[in-house]
């Protein structure tokens, strides 16, 4: 909200749940949407609905993949335009993380104890 001005965010893309959920949802504008992808921390417990208007009439949404590739063909076409974008430069790609392949089991180890962000590339 301080980097906001009061006014919060657009959406928040959650890939923690338990522990961010409700901080989340504070950091949200009025009709702000939360996309939660991810429970790294364990699922969100049930809460009132109504604190979705009081905070704002907030929108939650909890997308699975299979709703939106349910096809073979669609599958191919999202990964085309994704693919496109990374051959174009238009989408960069963060990738801080990178591993030699014979350390495989240490990017493991240091993924489950949080201490990689962004994308684990392993090198062969």
């Amino acid at each position: 909200m301080r980097l906001t001005e009061g006014k919060g965010v657009d959406v928040v893309y959650d890939s923690v749940g338990r522990t961010t959920f409700e901080k989340s949802l504070n950091c949200l504008r009025p009709r702000g949407m939360m996309v939660l992808f991810g429970a790294a921390s364990g699922p969100v417990p049930s809460f009132d609905l109504i604190q979705l208007s009081s905070k704002g009439s907030l929108y939650i949404t909890r997308p699975t993949l299979w709703h939106y590739i349910a096809t073979h063909a669609e599958l191919e076409q999202r990964a085309g335009e994704v693919l496109g974008m990374v051959a174009d430069g238009s989408l960069q790609l963060r990738m801080e993380n990178m591993y030699p392949l014979a350390e495989a089991g240490q990017a493991h180890i240091d993924l489950e104890n949080r201490k990689t962000t962004g994308k684990i590339l392993l090198e062969p």
